[in-house]
């Protein structure tokens, strides 16, 4: 019998390199520029702007819709979204439009979708987010005919719509400056040929010793993603330094920080050929370069000390919440990865059944994670040996239907309405994973 201590120092360890595969690998070039974005639609997009849009005077054409895109603009986790429906709810919200913003909010989190494609697949995220998009909107018309007896009663004693009728204007640099954020990371991770191809190589002017590249080896690493680990250290350090009292004005720590951001993507970018000491420079790099020399420029002009404030106390706030989850999600998946025989997960989910998949949703309802700790965990699944059909069908229903959210939705709106959102959210989550497992085996 192998000793106790061998087994947990082996257990560590798988979790310790999943870990260190997951910072070098899936942060950089999806998770940074994400977090940038989220933290700048908070502070820069007025929530008036989307919410007004909600109330059950205004058409289905732009309430939905606007639902839809208020969930997206918010970034919000599912833990966050109940309170804020619950809230635009009361506030005279039609019970449609208020459900597809429940659904779609934490579904199409920017965060999520952008770590669903790097870590698992391009196929998958955008599966998440057109599904999540369209069963937001389905499950919302549903409710609203199901219950519109009892929503036409409420909404007449609803004559004030209070936060609906709010207006608030954005400068056009704003728009401007969340498309160059966008551009930032779709050139991060968009895999075609333009971005990809190498047109010039840089030799290194140093060489790499074996023994260095052996140590590197041994837990999976590149120079490049050894490199990438260290600068987000730097970045922790700094931004904690420069970022937690902001408020207060930029420092020299504020500046480095974010100058480390951009040289980390710019490191991230290109491409790392023979041996660790050539680096190719593909188009990425080059359009990296370009998109945060004019993100720079039209920021720099643009936005004054107090709003660049809010933007990086908005994005450090969501890294404080959800980046050490993070951290400890991939490396207990890693641990979990050990400990789970892949012949379990293939004999339960390894084919694609309608109790497969049915399987998947259950694990959402009881094993809850908080935002982006689902990836990896879903990740870790994968590579034991789920079908690719379930694994959307837990992705689908683990923001959605955690034991503690249906509770809360049913002190908001009654368990007679929370039991029929439950149940249409597994049963579409569950039909799309099947019939999204029967596409790719006709494929």
């Amino acid at each position: 019998m192998e000793p106790i201590g061998s087994i947990l120092l082996s257990l560590f360890w798988s979790g310790w390199t999943s870990l260190l595969d997951y910072l070098a690998a899936h942060v950089l070039l999806c998770l940074v520029p994400a977090f940038v974005i989220a933290g700048y639609m908070s502070s820069m997009i007025p929530k008036e702007t989307i919410t007004r849009y909600l109330g059950p005077k205004a058409s289905r054409w732009i309430s939905y819709p606007a639902s839809a895109i208020g969930g997206f603009i918010l970034a919000v986790c599912s833990c966050t979204i109940l309170p804020l429906f619950a809230g635009i709810w009361r506030r005279g919200a039609g019970l449609g439009p208020a459900i597809t913003f429940l659904f779609v909010g934490p579904a199409i989190n920017i965060l999520a979708i952008t770590y669903t494609g790097a870590a698992i697949g391009f196929d998958i995220a955008l599966s998440r987010l057109i599904l999540s998009i369209t069963f937001g909107i389905v499950i919302g018309l549903i409710m609203a005919w199901v219950f519109r007896k009892e929503e036409s009663a409420r909404s007449l004693q609803m004559e004030e719509a209070g936060m609906f009728d709010q207006k608030a204007d954005v400068k056009p640099a704003v728009w401007v400056v969340f498309l160059l954020l966008v551009a930032v990371l779709i050139i991060g991770t968009l895999q075609v040929d333009l971005l990809t191809n190498v047109y010039a190589q840089v030799k290194l002017p140093f060489n790499v010793t074996q023994g260095t590249r052996d140590a590197l080896n041994a837990v999976n690493l590149s120079l490049q993603g050894f490199v990438l680990i260290l600068l987000l250290v730097f970045i922790g350090i700094t931004a904690w330094k420069g970022f937690e009292n902001i408020f207060s004005g930029f420092n020299r720590w504020t500046y480095t920080a974010i100058g480390l951001i951009a040289v980390t993507i710019l490191v991230a970018a290109p491409k790392e050929e023979v041996g660790s000491i050539i680096i190719g420079i593909n188009g990425r790099l080059i359009g990296e370069a370009l998109v945060l020399t004019a993100l720079g420029a039209v920021v720099s002009r643009s936005f004054t000390k107090d709003e660049l404030s809010g933007w990086i106390w908005e994005t450090w706030k969501f890294v404080k919440q959800i980046f050490p989850l993070l951290i400890v999600g991939v490396f207990l998946a890693g641990i979990a990865k050990e400990i789970i025989p892949a012949a379990w997960v293939q004999a339960i989910a390894g084919q694609n059944t309608l109790m497969a998949n049915f399987v998947g949703v259950l694990f959402g309802v009881f094993m809850y994670f908080p935002t982006l700790v689902e990836v990896p965990v879903a990740r870790m699944f994968l590579d034991l040996g789920m079908a690719r059909g379930p694994l959307l069908a837990y992705l689908l229903s683990d923001p959605e239907l955690s034991l503690q959210s249906i509770l809360v939705l049913s002190g908001v709106m009654g368990k007679k309405k929370t039991a029929v959102y439950v149940s249409l959210v597994a049963i579409m989550s569950m039909t799309a994973g099947y019939l999204f497992g029967l596409l790719l085996a006709a494929g």
